[in-house]
């Protein structure tokens, strides 16, 4: 009977794990089984069962899990696919990071909240970058008017203003996830954090305030304070997946009117009794919000839908080979 051992994976980098044990770190593979079929790959965070040769055979149930749409990859070798990346495992918080600076974008911060609330983790929004900018009050009032229940903090990790806020979620046992794009300061958060220079720092570009890639691989760090924090690269764009329960309870002030409408099958455009336009008439419904309600509404659906359109071509396909061998041997 083979024996097994339980680990944290707490690194990635290519097909490459290091996974935390009680006898220590070990450095892992993947048994062949992760290659074959729709098992999902491990990620950071993860807790998994390793094998006598330090091959991860199983993962172990999630308690959290940040998902993003992955528009990689060939499916047969003649069609893209959309699946889920699985980005990080097990945490409490999802820190969302944007800077203060010409790259900010309300609608981006929104999309990165649905996609936390669909992960079971605790969303909070840290503005970076603090010590860069002579206005705070007018991003800060713009994420707290798009979204009013999610904590919002601004911070210099360089002149440490704003870090005393973060106390509450760095508890011993907590475990917090770093996302966000490329140059928000994420790396040199960490550090400040860590109170050492665990992360090499590069500067933005000065043309679009866009960042240059500096963590390029998901490492699980644990912080002087006992806490842990799951460092990961900055993102390009994140891409809606599985996320109508985010949806649901990010804009539940949104969904609440459809109800009130008229009639059943309200397109909320030009009908009579349309409580949705009605709301926003008066004001107490943003055009803004009915906007980014609708546009992440619409890429969650296009990405279910092209999902299942890829599923179900990939197994026609795959049955088409199987049966294509099977009468190849007959002859």
């Amino acid at each position: 009977m083979t024996h097994l051992i339980q680990g944290q994976v707490t690194e990635h980098q290519r097909d490459v794990y290091t996974v935390s044990t009680p006898n220590g770190e070990v450095i892992a593979s993947l048994k062949g089984s992760f290659f074959h079929g729709e098992k999902n790959f491990p990620c950071v965070g993860d807790y998994v069962l390793l094998d006598e040769n330090n091959r991860i055979s199983e993962i172990l149930p999630r308690k959290t899990k940040f998902s993003r749409a992955d528009f990689s990859g060939h499916a047969a070798g003649y069609a893209k696919t959309i699946k889920e990346q699985v980005v990080a495992a097990n945490f409490d918080y999802v820190f969302i990071l944007s800077s203060l600076n010409a790259d900010f974008k309300v609608n981006r911060i929104l999309r990165y909240i649905t996609q936390a609330r669909q992960s079971g983790g605790e969303p909070v929004v840290i503005l970076t970058k603090a010590d860069l900018v002579e206005d705070i009050i007018t991003p800060v009032n713009a994420v707290r008017f798009s979204e009013k229940s999610v904590p919002v903090h601004v911070i210099s990790s360089h002149t440490g203003q704003g870090m005393d806020t973060l106390r509450e979620y760095l508890q011993s046992g907590k475990t917090i996830v770093f996302l966000g794009m490329s140059g928000v300061g994420k790396s040199s958060l960490l550090n400040a954090l860590m109170q050492d220079e665990v992360m090499v720092v590069k500067s933005i570009r000065e043309d679009d305030s866009r960042g240059r890639h500096t963590t390029t691989h998901r490492q699980l760090f644990t912080l002087p304070s006992g806490a842990m924090v799951i460092d990961t690269p900055g993102m390009r764009e994140l891409g809606l997946f599985q996320a109508e329960e985010g949806i649901s309870l990010g804009f539940q002030d949104v969904e609440e009117l459809f109800a009130q409408c008229k009639f059943s099958n309200c397109a909320h455009k030009t009908e009579p009794g349309c409580a949705v336009r009605a709301a926003i008439s008066d004001g107490s419904l943003s055009q803004k919000r009915w906007e980014a309600y609708q546009a992440q509404t619409r890429e969650n659906r296009f990405v279910e839908d092209k999902a299942a359109f890829m599923r179900e071509r990939n197994a026609q396909w795959k049955s088409s080979i199987i049966q294509y061998r099977s009468a190849k041997k007959k002859r």
